[in-house]
C-alpha cells in the first residue's frame, strides 16, 4: 500500500469530468490502469440502452488460488463536476471551488485500483478478481440495470464500494424503490365567470397528497411526493395536473401496502372532485437485506479487522448498484468508503479513509483466497 500513490490517483480521477451519461474519459483512464495490472478489460453494450457515451467496464484477472471476488464502483457523478480541483488540508480532501469532490464514487474506484495493485506487488495468493465499474448509477442505477447476464461469476461475493460511513461499514440492508407517476384530469372553466363548471385537477392533486401517509412511516419504510405540476393561467380552472413520488422499504410487503395507500388517496381525491386519475408505478430495484450472522457479512468483518478497521453494520434508506446486481448472479453488498456530505459542494473525504478502504480491498482479496 502506497498512500501517496493512492492519493495521487484519487486526485487524478476526480479531475476527470464524468457526469452521468458522459463517463467515457473516466472509463478510458480506468481501463488503462486495469490493463497495466494485467486485467482483461471489456465494455458491455449497455450504452445503447442507457444513453451513455460508454458501456459498463468489466475487467477480469485470473487468480493463483481457487475462488472469485468481485469489486464494483460507479464512474458517474452528479453535477456540478466541471473543473474539480482537489485540495488536501489537515488530512481532508475537498474541492477548492464550488463543485462536488466526486468521492462518490471515485473514492471507491481509486481504492479498488490501489488495493489490487498492492496485492499484485506483494505477490500474495489471490482468487480470480473481477472489477465492475458502472455508468449512470446516479440515474436510478441505469448502468448496472442494463448489465447483461453472464458477465459476472455466479455466486461470487460482490463488494460495492459506494456508501458513506467509515471503512469497515457494511450496509446490511437497502430498500426496494418504487416510482409513482399520476396524471389528474378535470374540466377547464373560467375561474371568474363560471368556476362552478370547472373541476380543478390541482385541487384533486393537493387533496390526494394531503391524504397520503408520507415521510418516515416506520423503521424500514419511507414515502415522498417530490414533483407536482399543473395549470396554465390564473383565470382558468386547471383541467390537468401531474405529480411524481416514490416509496421505499426494506420489506416488499410494506412497500406494497404503501403503494396501495398512496394509490387509494389518489383515486379517492379524483372521485371526490368528479375527475379522473391515471396512476402508474415502476419498480426501480429490489431490496438487499442481510442478517448480521450471514457468512458474507462475517467474512467482511474478518477482513475489516485484518485491515485494522472496526466492523460496523448499518441499514440504509438509499439504493446502490448492489440492489440490482443480485439479479446478475452475484451476492452483492455495499461497503462504506468514508465519503461525507456527498452530492454537495461540501463533499469531502479523509485521506485515512481512502487508505483504509484500499486496505480493506486487500484484505477482502486475502479473505477470498482462504
Amino acid at each position: 500500500m502506497q498512500v501517496n500513490r493512492l492519493l495521487d490517483l484519487f486526485c487524478e480521477l476526480v479531475r476527470i469530468e464524468s457526469p452521468s451519461f458522459h463517463e467515457a474519459a473516466m472509463a478510458a483512464r480506468c481501463a488503462d490502469e486495469l490493463r497495466s495490472l494485467g486485467f482483461e478489460v471489456r465494455f458491455d453494450d449497455s450504452a445503447a440502452h442507457v444513453g451513455s457515451d460508454t458501456g459498463n467496464l468489466v475487467a477480469h484477472l485470473p487468480g493463483t488460488r481457487a475462488g472469485h471476488v468481485v469489486f464494483s464502483a460507479h464512474m458517474d457523478t452528479v453535477q456540478p463536476c466541471a473543473g474539480i480541483e482537489p485540495v488536501v488540508v489537515d488530512g481532508i480532501v475537498r474541492s477548492a471551488g464550488d463543485t462536488i469532490l466526486s468521492a462518490d464514487d471515485k473514492a471507491g474506484v481509486a481504492a479498488i485500483l490501489e488495493g489490487v495493485r498492492s496485492v499484485l506487488e506483494a505477490d500474495a495468493p489471490r482468487p480470480d478478481v473481477t472489477v465492475l465499474l458502472t455508468t449512470c448509477e446516479e440515474q436510478h442505477l441505469l448502468g448496472s440495470s442494463a448489465l447483461a447476464d453472464g458477465l459476472l461469476p455466479a455466486g461470487a461475493p460482490c463488494y460495492v464500494l459506494d456508501a458513506d460511513g467509515a471503512p469497515g461499514t457494511v450496509i446490511t440492508g437497502a430498500p426496494c424503490h418504487w416510482t409513482l407517476n399520476a396524471a389528474f384530469a378535470g374540466r377547464a372553466a373560467h375561474a371568474g365567470v363560471c368556476p362552478e363548471e370547472g373541476v380543478s385537477a390541482i385541487a384533486m392533486a393537493a387533496a390526494a397528497v394531503a391524504a397520503m401517509p408520507l415521510g418516515r412511516l416506520d423503521e424500514a419504510t419511507t414515502a415522498n411526493v417530490g414533483f407536482i405540476e399543473g395549470g396554465g393561467a390564473t383565470n382558468v380552472v386547471p383541467d390537468a395536473c401531474t405529480l411524481a413520488g416514490e416509496c421505499r422499504s426494506l420489506y416488499a410487503e410494506r412497500a406494497e401496502a404503501q403503494k396501495a395507500a398512496m394509490t387509494e388517496a389518489l383515486e379517492a381525491a379524483a372521485a371526490r372532485f368528479g375527475g379522473t386519475v391515471d396512476v402508474s408505478w415502476t419498480k426501480s430495484y429490489d431490496a438487499v437485506l442481510f442478517d448480521e450472522e450471514d457468512e458474507l457479512v462475517q467474512a467482511i468483518a474478518r477482513a475489516a479487522r485484518a485491515a485494522g478497521l472496526e466492523p460496523r453494520f448499518h441499514r440504509s434508506g438509499g439504493g446502490s448498484d448492489a440492489n440490482v446486481l443480485a439479479a446478475r448472479g452475484v451476492r452483492p453488498i455495499t461497503l462504506g468508503v468514508g465519503m461525507a456530505s456527498f452530492h454537495s459542494a461540501d463533499e469531502h473525504i479523509a485521506v485515512a479513509d481512502l487508505e483504509g478502504t484500499a486496505r480493506l480491498v486487500e484484505a477482502l482479496i486475502a479473505e477470498g483466497s482462504e
